[in-house]
């Protein structure tokens, strides 16, 4: 039975190499040897080591053989393997491309010199390299829950939430025992206006709350939430300068006034609100004040003692942190008490319950630590900037600034081009990225209703482009100028030849 199964596979030995080398597959050489030597029906001599350094003849052959047919493809390919590593083409590369790689690849496109100049730092800005650094080690080694009381992992997040937040209070000269995280400003906005509402609401003496035309959306929609609920709103106006009039506020306050919102800087104008003397206002009428300084912290000094301010909305993708966290100041003497509009685990004090982010938390800390360090020289910094941007857009004829111009952010500039739309001017400034409203309401075509509000004219209500200047980098100003000045001067042309062929005026 035994010399039966040797010749079988001696048989199969010798058809197999045969069937091989008639092929044309591979090189006889390149058979095993023990192959060979079975279908020849020599006898196997046995070996008792086998040498690394120096090589028998098929070996030598057997890689011969693959360096010629490497030689050989790389002449018919013009290229080797890991040059060009094999990938789909065309159409099926698109269709195959994964969504967030396509943007990946765009962004890359631009970054070699084709992406536009960066002017719409009120919407959000790019995040401060020493905010990704401190953030990183909570994305990997300590990613414990703050939460979680009884272990190493949980007690050392919790410390750096701790960190964080006092350097938040330091930003504002808060305790940090009165910072409450949120998903951002928004959030916290909403957590104030309905909170205070709500908690004085319910006993039915204080049901009215002050706010001003001009304010964030999600202020404003909070507001008419709770007019539903049967609150009483008052919508204060504006000034021609955007500003409050403190004597309309003063008459504005009643017994039964729970809450007076009103934000520091606004988005769209950039005008700063006298938040001292509304703070003191509301002090002695008994009031709580509310400011959305969403635009203002990190940028100006902020103090809610000095300003006497109760509870403040703050977001840190304003200040070079962070996207998907903010903080909700609530002043602790006198306490502000207020319902949460989130529950659940009592997290935050019981104000705000869910577990919290170590790692945008601690990069919000640190993005309000550096804001407070380099807030001098950004003041100056971006103050030069703007000199320049408006000494040179108010060369043209027909601009106008719109708000105070002499109680403004600098980093917020916002101006009117006569006989130009603002959406118009948006599409020939291709290498400039800035907006013409508020981030929130870019994609609609509707007239700003912050600029309604100033009594502006229907031509500066479509004329609109605002221009949010950054704090800590230089920036080619005189591109800045000389792009829309261009571009004003062709649409100024345009719009009136537009404007007559819309209108069938064409007789």
């Amino acid at each position: 039975m035994a010399n039966v199964g040797s010749s079988s596979l001696r048989q199969a030995a010798r058809l197999c190499a045969k069937n091989i080398s008639s092929a044309g597959l591979i090189r006889s050489s390149a058979l095993p040897r023990a192959a060979v030597v079975a279908a020849s029906g020599q006898k196997v001599s046995g070996r008792r080591y086998v040498s690394e350094s120096k090589k028998d003849a098929a070996q030598v052959n057997v890689e011969s053989a693959i360096k010629a047919d490497q030689k050989k493809f790389v002449q018919e390919m013009g290229k080797t393997q890991l040059e060009q590593p094999i990938q789909p083409t065309g159409a099926n590369a698109d269709a195959m491309m994964d969504p967030m790689a396509g943007v990946l690849k765009q962004a890359t496109i631009m970054d070699e010199g084709q992406r536009p100049i960066y002017l719409d730092m009120q919407a959000t800005t790019p995040l401060d390299p020493r905010v990704l650094d401190s953030m990183l080690p909570f994305y990997t080694g300590l990613y414990g829950n703050p939460h979680s009381r009884t272990h190493a992992y949980g007690w050392e997040t919790d410390k750096a939430v701790e960190q964080a937040r006092e350097n938040i209070a330091a930003l504002i000269g808060a305790d940090a025992k009165e910072i409450i995280f949120t998903s951002g400003a928004t959030e916290s906005n909403n957590m104030s206006i309905k909170g205070v509402a709500r908690f004085f609401g319910r006993s039915g003496k204080k049901k009215h709350i002050i706010t001003s035309q001009t304010e964030h959306k999600c202020v404003l929609d909070s507001c008419r939430h709770l007019q539903d609920e049967g609150f009483d709103i008052t919508y204060l106006p504006v000034q021609r300068n955007g500003l409050i009039s403190m004597e309309e506020l003063e008459a504005a306050i009643r017994p039964d006034t729970a809450l007076v919102s009103i934000m520091a800087v606004n988005n769209e104008i950039g005008v700063i609100q006298p938040l001292a003397e509304i703070g003191a206002l509301c002090r002695s009428k008994k009031v709580f004040f509310h400011t959305d300084a969403a635009q203002a912290v990190g940028k100006i000094p902020m103090d809610v003692n000095e300003m006497k301010i109760d509870l403040m909305s703050i977001s840190a993708h304003k200040i070079y942190g962070p996207n998907g966290i903010g903080a909700c100041y609530v002043r602790r003497r006198p306490r502000v008490r207020l319902d949460p509009i989130i529950t659940g685990g009592g997290q935050e004090r019981g104000l705000r319950s869910g577990t919290l982010a170590p790692p945008l938390v601690v990069g919000f800390g640190e993005a309000c630590r550096i804001a407070k360090q380099d807030m001098d020289y950004d003041t100056k910094h971006i103050k030069k900037l703007s000199d320049r941007l408006l000494s040179g857009l108010m060369a043209m004829e027909h601009t106008t600034q719109n708000g105070d111009p002499n109680h403004f952010y600098p980093g917020c500039v916002n101006v009117s081009f006569a006989y130009v739309e603002g959406e118009s001017l948006l599409m020939a400034l291709k290498d400039i990225a800035l907006s013409s409203g508020s981030a929130c309401t870019s994609a609609s075509l509707e007239p700003s209703y912050v600029l309604r509000a100033q009594a502006c004219d229907d031509e500066a209500l479509t004329a609109v482009s605002v221009l949010a200047l950054a704090d800590s980098r230089q920036m080619p100003t005189s591109t800045t100028c000389s792009s829309p000045c261009g571009a004003c001067f062709v649409l100024a042309r345009a719009e009136p030849v537009v404007g007559a062929c819309a209108g069938g005026s064409g007789s």
